[in-house]
């Protein structure tokens, strides 16, 4: 994990890459309850037998799962320890490349694109590309917007 004292120290890192995350597993009890959360439990997320003779020979993870492994990713990354609350603001764009069979292991590489001073902290733009151990293809690239308050 990467530390910063002040949020004003990320200013002039705008445009690099600030962190990367821990590995995370995307196990099928992941893949499960995120259906069962989200009532999407299409067969190709859901059902290892089937899905074996599906396209990509096992279960995948939701994209919105792949996505949802943001906050997960980013508290691994790097922390800010002069904020006392960061609110998740939104997405500017958000794709998924390539899918996340089962048992996948993902990390995130956080780019740091804007920092705009905002109310007391700043609005952070970042570039996020989640990358799939042995693959050379990102699962999921989004520009994720944050509001840190110091």
């Amino acid at each position: 994990m990467r530390s910063f004292d002040k949020l004003a120290d990320l200013q002039a890192l705008v445009g690099q890459e600030i962190a990367t995350s821990d590995w995370i597993t995307v196990t099928q009890e992941r893949i499960q309850l995120f259906a069962d959360a989200t009532g999407d439990h299409q067969w190709i997320h859901v059902d290892p037998e089937r899905a074996k003779a599906g396209p990509f020979g096992t279960t995948i993870a939701h994209g919105f799962l792949t996505l949802s492994l943001l906050p997960e990713m980013g508290a691994s990354a790097f922390e800010v320890r002069d904020t006392r609350m960061g609110v998740n603001y939104g997405l500017n764009r958000v794709r998924f490349p390539a899918p996340v069979p089962c048992g996948s292991r993902l990390r995130g590489h956080f780019k740091l694109a804007k920092f705009e001073p905002h109310d007391g902290g700043a609005q952070l733009t970042f570039e996020v590309r989640m990358e799939r151990e042995g693959s050379d293809k990102p699962v999921c690239i989004a520009e994720s917007v944050a509001r840190r308050f110091t």
